[in-house]
Parts: structure tokens; C-alpha cells; sequence
């Protein structure tokens, strides 16, 4: 099956089909896909949802997570990841890249992109990442405003609301600005960089059960949970929002290290993924099908050896 045949497609929208994996008990697992074969390799090893980090899109683009990054550079990334796994697709959507209109103006960009979900965050110009330090925090009401514009603007779309408070105004402000995000719209709150079982237990016991995010990103202030733990904490999303850029680009400085070494690829073989199995996780044979004029293609096994 490919996203050319209609029959391949969903009917349902992608806001409405993310939800209906919420209403399902237990944690949804949502790890991120920086690219579509990303995405595709998350759903052909079972996941049912993938997310879109930010920080993954800008450093595979090689610039840093700092706001830089427009609506149409997303939409671009949402529009592979969408159409190449078929999975409803949560999004960063940073703080909103502008005030009430320019919020209004990227729901409706990303759902016509494809997107299932989006967060938004409570940080003004320029943003940084939620575990670094000296974050600024936009008033709770402008905040609100946005959220509320989002929700005006969606037809489908699942909206999150992310507060990066904790680090600045404690659990008191993360928890007030959250029940201030709800109240204007919000159908879940992402509570960023939170750093201790505790934190995570109290926050979700403060929030008379709205559906929360959790956010499981490497070398930040978040210790290592697994999604049971998060699942037990009162959460009923995680992310794993940079891990496949993280260990794509390790293996890939790898490679160019071993090519200026011993001057070819040929000692990394074995860390490389087949051709046949790049073409299986593609799709390939699905779409030479849809034209019978392509002669099918015979893929070549092992190397010629010299």
C-alpha cells in the first residue's frame, strides 16, 4: 500500500484518529521521528503515533533550536512524516511563531499538512530548549489568549498546552498556568523539564486528571524513566523526542570517520541497513506495482568481491 492510492488512505481525520488512541486505556508511546523512513521504521515496530520535535527538525537542518525555523519549514517536515508512516502525527509548535493570528494562521497550516496534534509553549522570543536555563516566560494570559486562538482556529487538530514554569515559578505556577491553559482550551498540558519522580507525581495529582504529556528527552534535567513509570505517575502521553536523530547522527559521524580512515565504507557494512531492507521499509515494490510500465527490479545480494 502507498499514500498514492486512496484506498491507503484514512477517512478519518488525523486529530480525530489521535484522540481515539487517548481513549484507549493505558500511556500512548509517541517517539519522535526526525524524517519520514524514520517514521516509518516507528510504525512498522508497532507504534501507533509519532512525534515531531523542534530541536530534532532545526539540528537536521543544521541550525539550533532557538525559534529560527518558520510554519512552512515544519509543514514541510509534517507533510513527509504524515504521508510516508500513515500515523497521526503530534508537533511542535514552539511558542505559536507569533501572537493570537499568527497562532490561528499555523493550526490551519499544520492540520492542512497533515497534522494530528500540536503543543505550544508558554516561553516568548527567542524560545530555548525547556532544559536549559534562563528561560522567559510570556504572561499566563497571553498564553491563554494563544491557546484560546487555537481553538478557535482547529477543526480536528488535538491541542496541547506545554508550561516550561516549573523551572522559574515552581510547581505552584506550573500548575496554576495549566488550569489557566485548560480553562481556554487546551485538551492536555505538557509540564517541561520537571525533574524528579516526585515533581511528576505531584504535578499530575494537582491536575484533577486532565490528560498530561511527559517528556522523555536525553541529557536534560529529566532522569531516565520508562513508560510504565510515566504511566504510574499519572501520564498519558510520552515523547522520546530527539533519540532517533541522536543515534542517526552518531551512527552517521561514525561512517564519515571510518570513510577518512580507511578510505571507503567498506569496514561499515554491517552498522549499514540493506538495500533490500531500505526497499522493504519504503515501500518500494507497492509503488513499481501502480505502474506497470516499470520493469520490476531485481535487487542485487551481497558484493562483488576483489
Amino acid at each position: 500500500m502507498t499514500y498514492l492510492t486512496a484506498a491507503s488512505l484514512s477517512k478519518e481525520p488525523a486529530g480525530d484518529r489521535f484522540r481515539a488512541l487517548l481513549a484507549r486505556p493505558g500511556i500512548l508511546g509517541i517517539p519522535g521521528a526526525h524524517n519520514g523512513l524514520a517514521a516509518q521504521q516507528a510504525r512498522n515496530a508497532g507504534f501507533e503515533a509519532c512525534y515531531l520535535s523542534g530541536a530534532a527538525m532545526t539540528a537536521s537542518m543544521g541550525l539550533p533550536d532557538l525559534g529560527i525555523i518558520t510554519v512552512d519549514d515544519v509543514c514541510f517536515f509534517i507533510r513527509q512524516v504524515s504521508r510516508a508512516s500513515g500515523l497521526p502525527v503530534l508537533v511542535d509548535g514552539d511558542t505559536g511563531y507569533g501572537e493570537a493570528l499568527n497562532v490561528m494562521n499555523m493550526v490551519r497550516a499544520f492540520e492542512d499538512a497533515g497534522a494530528a496534534a500540536v503543543h505550544i509553549e508558554d516561553q516568548i522570543l527567542p524560545k530555548k530548549c525547556g532544559h536549559l536555563n534562563d528561560k522567559k516566560l510570556a504572561h499566563p494570559d497571553d498564553m491563554a489568549a494563544k491557546i484560546a486562538a487555537a481553538a478557535q482556529a482547529r477543526r480536528h487538530l488535538y491541542l496541547i498546552a506545554r508550561t516550561d514554569a516549573a523551572a522559574s515559578e515552581g510547581i505552584d505556577g506550573a500548575v496554576s498556568r495549566a488550569k489557566h491553559y485548560l480553562a481556554a482550551g487546551a485538551d492536555a498540558i505538557f509540564p517541561e523539564a520537571l525533574h524528579s519522580a516526585e515533581m511528576f507525581r505531584e504535578f499530575a495529582a494537582r491536575m484533577n486528571g486532565a490528560p498530561l504529556l511527559a517528556n522523555m528527552t536525553e541529557f536534560g534535567k529529566t532522569p531516565f524513566f520508562n513508560k510504565a513509570e510515566f504511566e504510574s505517575m499519572g501520564y498519558r502521553m510520552v515523547i522520546w523526542p530527539v533519540t532517533s536523530l541522536r543515534v542517526s547522527a552518531k551512527a552517521v559521524e561514525k561512517l564519515y570517520a571510518a570513510i577518512a580512515k580507511d578510505g571507503g565504507a567498506q569496514n561499515m557494512l554491517d552498522a549499514m541497513q540493506t538495500r533490500a531492507d531500505l526497499y522493504k521499509t519504503i515501500g518500494y515494490d507497492d509503488f513499481e506495482a501502480l505502474d506497470h510500465s516499470i520493469v520490476k527490479t531485481i535487487v542485487p545480494h551481497g558484493m562483488p568481491q576483489t
